[in-house]
């Protein structure tokens, strides 16, 4: 399998919290990290400029498809990014790891 890291950015804490946890919990990712940003962007013809919190979310690259649903399901934004890094380099059993807890029953 391989391991890949999964970004989105959203507005608050409570919500980088909130969809760490929901989507650590069905086993869509090993692990979360949230870090707050500030972020330029360009969007309905306006420069923007705002705090935001990046999520970065640990998993295989057989779960990005449900990841992203799960995201674009809890998202609050009306277009949220969403991308994957590739993982080319990983200590085996980290990737191990990664892969054992994004495996399994979703709902437990």
């Amino acid at each position: 399998m391989k391991t890949i890291a999964v970004v989105t950015t959203v507005a608050t804490a409570a919500q980088a919290r909130a969809m760490a946890r929901a989507l650590v919990t069905r086993r869509l990712a090993a692990c979360a990290q949230i870090c707050a940003i500030e972020s330029v962007y360009r969007w309905k013809d306006r420069v923007h400029e705002e705090p935001e919190h990046r999520i970065v979310f640990k998993t295989t690259s057989e779960r990005y498809q449900a990841l992203e649903a799960a995201i674009k399901e809890l998202h609050s934004y009306e277009l949220p990014a969403i991308h994957a890094l590739a993982l080319e380099q990983v200590h085996a059993p980290y990737a191990q790891w990664i892969e054992q807890n994004c495996t399994g029953d979703e709902s437990r």
